[in-house]
């Protein structure tokens, strides 16, 4: 038996995780982004291979990470997490900037972010996870702090999305 209330007791932090370029980028919730090395650095992202931006990191071979804080309003969770980006322009008026492999990183309520080069893809049947190399990452905000999934459920009464 699995009670899936226990999953819940595994918290994770909430990121925007974006790939693409400046023609053509897209984004999404994430609370499956961590660190697996510390010399050098890499990460890795989960995303449902349902998602739009899977495929742009599969082309494009990068993403970024947006961390977001525990003030961040609920309209970014909606744009990035409750709409597909194959129906709506998730980063159109939204403040970017372009990391070293030109992907797309949303500043918006980020007090920081990172920016990875793909280097292995793990098919994982529903998702693929990707191990990047930290080849950028920055601090915007010292004073904020970082808002897990816990905090985003239980605080802020927020439900993931089907493709979660």
């Amino acid at each position: 038996m699995i009670n899936v209330e226990a999953l819940f007791k595994v918290s994770y932090g909430l990121y925007i995780v974006c790939a693409g370029d400046n023609k053509k980028g897209n984004g999404f919730i994430s609370n499956t982004f961590f660190q697996v090395t510390s010399d050098p650095p890499r990460f890795a992202s989960c995303c449902s291979k349902n998602n739009y931006t899977a495929n742009l990191i599969l082309d494009h071979g990068s993403f970024s990470v947006s961390v977001l804080h525990t003030e961040t309003p609920a309209d970014i969770f909606g744009r990035f997490g409750y709409r597909s980006g194959k129906d709506f322009n998730k980063l159109e008026g939204m403040n970017l900037k372009y990391g070293e492999t030109g992907v797309p990183i949303v500043m918006n309520d980020a007090m920081a972010f990172l920016e990875c080069r793909v280097i292995q893809t793990i098919d994982m049947d529903s998702h693929w996870i990707f191990i990047g190399e930290l080849i950028q990452a920055e601090v915007i905000d010292e004073t904020l702090d970082p808002i897990t999934y816990l905090h985003y459920r239980n605080v802020r009464k927020g439900v993931a999305p089907k493709n979660a």
